[in-house]
């Protein structure tokens, strides 16, 4: 049974990286605004919160991030996602153990978090407290990609449950 849950786990965090991939080759969805992004691997990422759990999720966050960093990505860029990544899932992990939001709740509550974790991290390596105001913006991005990620995310979900 382990072997068979490190292999699709495994299989998850190519998937996983794959969207990153996909992501990192679409064009801006509003070049005007910087930062607002789909957030693809996302979907991959609740799922296996969903489907295995906290440990799992974390470790195939954590793979995809540092592989995107390595193929296509640069140190700094890691720093933002490690911040927005561990803030996410833990808010995350908490509003699905409170049990009152659907997936879709869950991950317009990691959307949100991921844009502030990422924003904290540009407090402190810009040192200023100005950007701050970018998070009314960054919050309704994050709303809206969560609402996408969570509805596909539950699709999967559906669907993985059926085989």
């Amino acid at each position: 049974m382990r072997t068979k849950k490190l292999t699709s786990l495994a299989l998850v965090s190519a998937l996983a990286l794959m969207l990153s991939y996909v992501e990192f080759l679409l064009p801006p969805i509003y070049a005007a605004v910087p930062g607002i992004k789909v957030g693809l691997p996302n979907i991959v990422i609740l799922f296996v919160l969903y489907k295995y759990g906290v440990k799992e999720a974390a470790a195939v966050s954590g793979v995809r991030m540092l592989l995107s960093t390595l193929f296509f990505g640069n140190p700094v860029m890691l720093i933002y996602s490690l911040a927005g990544a561990a803030l996410s899932l833990a808010f995350m992990c908490l509003f699905k153990r409170i049990n009152l939001f659907s997936e879709v709740g869950v991950s317009i509550i990691g959307g949100v978090m991921h844009n502030l974790g990422q924003i904290l991290v540009a407090m402190v390596l810009l040192e200023t407290a100005e950007i701050a105001y970018y998070m009314l913006v960054l919050a309704i991005s994050g709303t809206l990609a969560g609402v996408f990620i969570g509805i596909a995310g539950a699709l999967l979900m559906k669907q993985f449950n059926k085989c």
